[in-house]
Parts: structure tokens; C-alpha cells; sequence
């Protein structure tokens, strides 16, 4: 199969503008999304839509594609930069641009879902431990996965699932196996086509979740597990905190 990454990469952000361009270690974050991605796929294209992005991935030998300012999601703005470069390829691999520490195993999981042939979309989860806490498994902003014993997800939910009937709420993590979502997605080429114009559905408007519009589409998600925890980078604060990762992983 031939694989293609796509990383999203947009000018405009609420709570961090600018943030591709924002230093971490003394370059760009998106040229430390862009090297670890492309230590697992050869090719590699940002989507952006911001010509100073586009013109700072070009001076590290990076390749980028001018995108709309109008998509709602990296999902979309990933199709069409797909319509934008050259070649065939099977699997389209969606690279949030806010990850510099993203690991070529996580990426290598994901491809692998695709050696099944029911898989249409792959996604990673990451198993919650004891360790972690109660709180970490009930915060609404970390979506929870049930997963089938095929290793397809079933469900996707802000709340916690699944429900243990009969046990202390404080030994949930003891009594049986949750899983954390990653958000990180690939999808087969004509499946990205299909899901870009799929309406919003009931369940997604009602988690927030875009997955759960695949899903109640009838596409099967296979599920790729990591156990390493990724470092998102959505405001000041975070990049503080990615700065002070990346001294330590340096040391």
C-alpha cells in the first residue's frame, strides 16, 4: 500500500495564533511535526492555508499546499490537499500539526490497521492506568473508546465507558480496561473522500466528536494501541511545557 501523511497546518487559532510558526527548541513546531512524521512515511505534505506557513515549510525542504481558510475541520482541509498533489496513494494519514513529539511507532500502528481489509478509518487509543486517577478518566476534554474484540471501536464518548455497575467508582481502573482516544486518524483515499461529505450526525452534535459521524455511517475504525502519551500543543501555556519536555528528552 502507498501512504501519504497530511498535516493540517492552519494560521488561525483563538487560543494560540500563529502556533505553527511558534518556536519550540529553536524551530518551528511544525518542522518537529514534520521530521518525526517523516522518519515512518515518505511522503509527507503540510495543508495550510497561510502563505507564511507554506513559505517556512519550503525553507526547511519541506513540502506544502495552499488549502481554503473556509474548512471546518483537518479532515477536510486533508482532502483537499490530497486533490493537490501528485501520484496515487491507498491510506491518508491525518497528522494533527500541534504534535512535535509525535513517534514514528504511533504512526506505524496506525498503517498497520490497514493489513485488515475491513478497516476503513484508524485511529490509536492508549490504555488508562490505576496510576493515573479517577480524575484523568472522568475529564470530559479526554475522549474514552470501547473496543471490539476484533479491535474496532464501538464507541466513543466524553463520559466514561464503560459503566461499572457494582463498583466503587474509585476502583474503576482496577476493575477492568479503559482506553484513552489519541487524535490521530487514517483513512483509506476513498473513505476520506466519502466522510468529507457526510452530513453532521445526531451523536456527533451531541458529544462533539467528530468520529462518531463515521461511525453512525456504518464505517468500521480499526484501533492501533500506543502506550506512549502525546504532547498537544494548544496554547502558551502548553508550549511552556513542551520546551521544558524537550530539554529533558535533550539532557
Amino acid at each position: 500500500m502507498k501512504f501519504i501523511a497530511i498535516i493540517p497546518a492552519r494560521y488561525a487559532s483563538t487560543r494560540f495564533p500563529a502556533k505553527p510558526l511558534a518556536l519550540l527548541g529553536g524551530k518551528p513546531i511544525i518542522e518537529h511535526v514534520y521530521n518525526q512524521v517523516r522518519k515512518a512515511v515518505d511522503m509527507v505534505v503540510v495543508a495550510t492555508d497561510d502563505e507564511r506557513i507554506l513559505r517556512v515549510v519550503e525553507s526547511f525542504g519541506g513540502r506544502a499546499v495552499m488549502t481554503s481558510t473556509e474548512h471546518q475541520s483537518g479532515t477536510d482541509r486533508c482532502y483537499e490537499a490530497l486533490t493537490k498533489v501528485e501520484g496515487e496513494y491507498d491510506v491518508v494519514i491525518n497528522v494533527q500539526g500541534d504534535e512535535p513529539f509525535i513517534q514514528p511507532t504511533q504512526i506505524a500502528s496506525l498503517m498497520a490497521c490497514f493489513e485488515d481489509e475491513a478497516t476503513d478509518i484508524a485511529t490509536l487509543v492508549k490504555p488508562f492506568t490505576p496510576e493515573d486517577g479517577i480524575e484523568a478518566l472522568e475529564n470530559p476534554n479526554s475522549p474514552k473508546v470501547v473496543v471490539s474484540c476484533d479491535m474496532k471501536a464501538i464507541y466513543f464518548s466524553r463520559s466514561v465507558i464503560p459503566y461499572k455497575r457494582g463498583v466503587e467508582r474509585s476502583e474503576w481502573l482496577n476493575a477492568g480496561r479503559y482506553y484513552k482516544h489519541i487524535g490521530m486518524y487514517a483513512f483509506r483515499t476513498h473513505t476520506l473522500r466519502e466522510v468529507t461529505s457526510l452530513p453532521q450526525s445526531p451523536l456527533e452534535l451531541s458529544e462533539k466528536l467528530e468520529q462518531l459521524r463515521w461511525l453512525e455511517n456504518g464505517y468500521r475504525i480499526g484501533i492501533g494501541i500506543t502506550e506512549q502519551e502525546t504532547i498537544g500543543i494548544d496554547t502558551p501555556e502548553d508550549l511552556e511545557h513542551a520546551e521544558r519536555f524537550l530539554a529533558n528528552q535533550q539532557r
